[in-house]
C-alpha cells in the first residue's frame, strides 16, 4: 500500500480550519460549505484540536447548547491523533478504526500539511484491491 504522502500528493493538502475562539455555529457552516466532516482548530498557527460533526452532535445537540453561543474550544477533541506523511495508507486505516475517529490531520515537524478521512482511506484500498482484481483477471484469460 501507498504512503500518506503520495495519498496528499494525488488528493491535495488542502485543510480547512477554525479558531478556538470562533463559535460551533461558525465551524458548522464552514464544514457545510466545504462539504467536509471535521475543522482543524488553530490558535495562533499552532494544531489545538479537531472539531467534528461527532463532536457537534453529541457535544452540542444532545447536551441542548446553541450552536451560535457555544465557542469551538467547548466541544473541540483536545487530544488529537495525527498522521506522518512516511506511514502507509494501512497503518493510519489501522489507527483510526482502534481510536473510532474518521478524521486525522498529517503532521510533519509541528505543522499540519493534510487532512485524512476514512473516506480516503478506503478509496485508496479499493483503487489498490481493484487494480490487483484486473491483473489477475487478465493473467487469468491470458
Amino acid at each position: 500500500m501507498g504512503t500518506i504522502r503520495e495519498l496528499l500528493a494525488e488528493k491535495g493538502d488542502d485543510v480547512w480550519s477554525i479558531g478556538p475562539d470562533d463559535s460551533v455555529l461558525d465551524a458548522i457552516q464552514r464544514m457545510a460549505e466545504h462539504e467536509i466532516g471535521a475543522l482543524a482548530v488553530v490558535d495562533q498557527g499552532r494544531l489545538v484540536g479537531i472539531i467534528s460533526e461527532r463532536d457537534y452532535a453529541r457535544k452540542l445537540i444532545l447536551e441542548g447548547k446553541s450552536s451560535k453561543d457555544t465557542r469551538v474550544r467547548d466541544v473541540m477533541t483536545a487530544r488529537v491523533i495525527y498522521a506522518q506523511p512516511h506511514q502507509s495508507v494501512e497503518e493510519c486505516m489501522s489507527i483510526m478504526n482502534d481510536n473510532r475517529i474518521r478524521h486525522m490531520p498529517v503532521m510533519k515537524d509541528d505543522q499540519m500539511v493534510g487532512m485524512l478521512s476514512l473516506k480516503d482511506l478506503v478509496k485508496v484500498i479499493i483503487s489498490e484491491q481493484q487494480f490487483i482484481i484486473d491483473q489477475l483477471e487478465t493473467y487469468i484469460t491470458g
